[in-house]
C-alpha cells in the first residue's frame, strides 16, 4: 500500500507548511489541511488553523522558522496514511534535536492531493526521558536503541 508518489506527496504536503511557516504566509500554512481539519492543540477547520497563525506568525512566533523530520509513514488504505514525525521552531541554525513528536492524519482528497486532517504536537521531555528510560530500559522505543 502507498506508492513512490504518494509517499513523496506526502511528504511535500508535510515540507510545504514548513516552507509556508519560514515566509510567516498563514493562507499557504493552512492550504495543506483538510476544510474541517483538528489542530488537535488547539483549532478546528482550515480557517481557524489560517486566522490563528496569521496571529501567531505576528506576534508569538514572529521570526522563527519550522524544523520537520518524518520517521515514518504508515497507509491505512489507499486514501489515508499516519505520519508520525519530530519537529521544532526556532530562531538562527536549526536545533540539533527537534524537541517536539508529531502526528499527523492524512487523507488525500477528491481533487487528488494529500492534504493534513488532523495534527498532534507534543513537548518531549528529554530529563524524564533519561531518568526512565535509565531506571527502567524496557521503556526505550526501538526508534532510540
Amino acid at each position: 500500500m502507498g506508492t513512490t508518489e504518494d509517499r513523496a506527496a506526502i511528504g511535500q504536503t508535510i515540507d510545504a507548511p514548513v516552507d509556508a511557516w519560514g515566509r510567516h504566509d498563514a493562507d499557504a500554512y493552512g492550504a495543506q489541511f483538510t476544510d474541517d481539519a483538528t489542530y488537535v492543540t488547539y483549532y478546528r477547520g482550515r480557517a481557524d488553523i489560517v486566522e490563528s497563525h496569521r496571529v501567531l506568525f505576528d506576534k508569538f512566533v514572529k521570526g522563527t522558522r519550522l524544523a520537520d523530520q518524518v520517521l515514518d509513514v504508515r497507509f491505512l488504505g489507499a486514501d489515508a496514511a499516519v505520519v508520525t514525525g519530530r519537529g521544532d521552531t526556532y530562531k538562527g541554525d536549526p536545533p540539533a534535536k527537534l524537541s517536539k513528536v508529531q502526528t499527523y492524519a492524512m487523507v488525500r482528497e477528491v481533487d487528488g492531493r494529500w492534504r493534513i486532517a488532523a495534527f498532534h504536537n507534543t513537548k518531549r521531555r528529554p530529563l524524564m526521558e533519561r531518568i526512565s528510560f535509565r531506571t527502567a530500559p524496557g521503556l526505550v522505543p526501538a526508534a532510540e536503541r
